[in-house]
């Protein structure tokens, strides 16, 4: 059993058994020879250098404290911002759409056959009404020929106008239902 205690440490190879026993009665002189051997002082030096190693990092680590403090609340305010932006984002895009639904070709062909549509009837009530006026004006007096005359080219006026937009309009839509509007997406 010496052999192998001189072995596992050959510190103790030159105490003798004598003292071998006084360092097992004594747990003073135990300790005192435990920490003069070499790897337990190695172990200790080792432990020492963790130690200041990781006090090194504490220091380190609460000297950036406060800037990371700093930085988890600006990333946070980044962050809710962001948020914040992709909701209105959200908004303005179904707005964007829409107003873009309004301007799609099938909305558009629609509104040209409603507006042909309303400027038919427009001037045909308008050209009925002034029909109807100068059949009664007509009777009721035949001596106002100048008066007449200013309604009459009022009402050409008009009516000319009128026919034309709803011309250029049936046009447009005649064109559109043989395929000869191109509609580009840029």
């Amino acid at each position: 059993m010496d052999n192998q205690l001189t072995r596992d440490f050959p510190e103790l190879a030159g105490l003798s058994r004598e003292d071998l026993e006084d360092m097992l009665s004594d747990p003073l002189y135990f300790q005192a020879v435990f920490h003069s051997l070499s790897f337990v002082k190695d172990l200790y030096r080792s432990q020492a250098e963790l130690g200041h190693a990781n006090e090194a990092i504490a220091k380190n680590n609460l000297a950036l404290q406060q800037r990371l403090y700093e930085l988890r609340t600006e990333t946070r305010d980044a962050f809710d911002d962001a948020k914040n932006l992709e909701a209105r984002w959200k908004e303005l895009d179904k707005e964007q759409k829409e107003v873009y639904q309004r301007f799609t070709p099938q909305f558009l062909s629609m509104r040209l056959r409603h507006s042909i549509t309303a400027h038919d009837d427009s001037s045909e009530a308008l050209a009925s009404a002034f029909v109807q006026q100068s059949t009664s004006e007509f009777e009721k007096s035949r001596t106002g020929t100048s008066k007449v005359s200013r309604e009459v080219d009022d009402f050409i006026k008009e009516f000319k106008e009128s026919r034309k937009v709803y011309h250029k309009r049936a046009l447009w839509g005649e064109k559109w239902a043989n395929d000869q509007v191109i509609w580009r997406d840029n």
